[in-house]
């Protein structure tokens, strides 16, 4: 039995509306007036290209009123090729503009991963001091050293602009930092450090971070390294990002550092660990012993802050995407996604430092917020909820239960299943028959394990973001969070909630929310 008043059953109502009585094909998930965006499986308020393939975010800047997102970019299919800079702009992170490739490979090398700079007092002499310079750092990718053998094939190179990124130049003196024989050397991230008053890059060199520093971006003099005995080593190191950062609700600063894998992540293939730690302007030093990720799901790498953006938390955003599947994913004009634009927070349980990522505060704009309602399911009871769509919508709730089932399910029987097991402080999601999952052998396994050790007692938030092709999972502000692609044989119409304890599950200001395309 489910304790519900005639008020909220009448709000639920009203709530979900009439269940389809034929499923949606996922080439009609439609969504706006328009044919712009509407290919089967195209997200709907995440970015993804025009067309063809898509990988890395690169070049995360932020400058007078823009957000500027370059991005691994092969023009000519959608698997991964020659790699360029794609780049689209915004002003609020979610309605983007696509631009003309902004860097193409020239006789040094594909233009793989970096980042890109204000350089606001002409430090490189590329500018003004009225119209200081953007500058890109990135890596050179020599094809034919690769092919030959040679392990110095990976260089860095910067370019500039002088019209807020819309044009290029390539820096004559390139490469700025050689390759002493080392295979994958490659990913700079740039920032200024205040206290030494110099710009410091943290690159990856195979097993191991290196951190640089440089008075004008063009000579720069190795300082240190950090991770050889540190963190995870199941795959290559890639997509570094040194972050100063505070304490929530303190005053204490320390400084994160992010680091890629590729694979060797807890769920399979690719992810993104991290540390905490402390930065001098020469070493970076931590304290942990225990391997972090920023999100334990199989589909968010290569992800990295911006420069110079005006939140007081910095803003990252990932490849919604893993290297082991991605290739084969079922799109067709396009391949692949970002995250939603997140913001970082620092902060300490029981004594351990965290680093939550969460929804910048303007998702909230493209959400059509309903009332909430209080929903109370009886000890081992299931209910069932019926909506015309759910792969456009924000699901959200709080509960001080530990042992639920969600079960996001159409009339083709496919179903995506969430499951928080208290005993075992552990969330699990099962995509094994959520939609197409056979393309690839790693994808159709489908399951995928996130503990929850510190997850605080009391009530706690639960937050999804469902698009077309993909589900983010927000538990406890952003504490533990779980990103998965998904490709469901057509529109998920139906919630199930599955109450696994001998108590009551209350579910309370629980909201199905429509989620606004931003392509329209």
């Amino acid at each position: 039995m489910v304790y519900r008043s005639l008020a909220i059953i009448f709000v639920l109502t009203v709530l979900v509306g009439c269940k389809q009585k034929k499923q949606n094909a996922p080439n009609v998930m439609v969504s706006g007036k328009t044919e712009h965006y509407q290919e089967p499986y195209r997200p709907q308020y995440h970015f993804s290209p025009k067309e063809k393939w898509m990988n890395d975010p690169n070049g995360m800047v932020y400058y007078k009123g823009v957000y500027h997102l370059f991005y691994q970019f092969y023009p000519e299919d959608i698997v991964w090729g020659p790699m360029h800079w794609g780049h689209a702009v915004s002003e609020d992170l979610l309605h983007w503009e696509h631009k003309p490739i902004a860097l193409y490979p020239d006789e040094h090398g594909l233009i793989f991963s970096g980042s890109a700079v204000v350089d606001e007092n002409n430090s490189s002499g590329f500018g003004t001091e009225e119209n200081p310079p953007l500058v890109a750092i990135y890596t050179y990718h020599l094809m034919e050293g690769e092919k030959a053998g040679r392990k110095d094939f990976q260089t860095q190179g910067i370019a500039y602009s002088l019209d807020n990124g819309d044009t290029w130049t390539k820096y004559a003196g390139n490469p700025v930092i050689g390759n002493e024989g080392i295979k994958d050397f490659r990913d700079p991230k740039v920032m200024w450090h205040k206290e030494s008053e110099k710009w410091i890059l943290t690159l990856v060199a195979g097993d191991h971070a290196r951190f640089y520093s440089s008075e004008n971006l063009k000579e720069w003099t190795l300082l240190s390294g950090f991770g050889k005995d540190k963190g995870a080593h199941g795959g290559v190191w890639e997509c570094p990002d040194l972050i100063p950062m505070t304490v929530e609700g303190t005053d204490e600063e320390k400084w994160v550092l992010l680091i890629s894998i590729n694979p060797g992540a807890p769920n399979g293939g690719s992810g993104t660990q991290y540390f905490v730690g402390d930065f001098d302007g020469n070493t970076f030093t931590t304290d942990q012993t225990e391997t972090k990720w920023i999100d334990l799901g199989t589909d968010n790498y290569a992800g990295v802050t911006y420069n110079n953006a005006p939140e007081t938390n910095p803003i990252f955003i990932g490849w919604m995407s893993n290297w082991t599947y991605a290739r084969d994913t079922p799109t067709e004009k396009w391949r692949s996604a970002m995250t939603m634009p997140r913001k970082l927070m620092l902060n300490k349980t029981e004594g351990d430092y965290q680093l939550f990522n969460y929804p910048i505060d303007g998702v909230d704009k493209i959400i059509s917020e309903k009332e909430g309602i209080d929903v109370g399911i009886a000890a081992n009871a299931t209910e069932t909820m019926s909506f015309k769509n759910l792969n456009q919508s924000e699901i959200r709730f709080t509960t001080s239960s530990r042992d639920f089932q969600l079960k996001l399910s159409n009339s083709a029987k496919d179903e995506l299943v969430l499951t928080i097991m208290g005993e075992d402080k552990t969330f699990i999601l099962d995509r094994s028959r959520s939609g197409k999952v056979d393309f690839q052998e790693d994808f159709g396994k489908g399951v995928q394990q996130m503990p929850l050790p510190l997850l605080p007692e009391g009530e706690y938030e639960v937050r999804m973001l469902v698009d077309w092709s993909s589900i983010e999972i927000f538990i406890n502000g952003g504490q533990y969070v779980m990103t998965s692609q998904i490709f469901p044989n057509g529109n998920y119409t139906d919630l199930t909630i599955k109450n696994l304890s001998g108590d009551k599950l209350q579910c309370n200001d629980f909201q199905v929310n429509e989620i606004k395309s931003v392509w329209e």
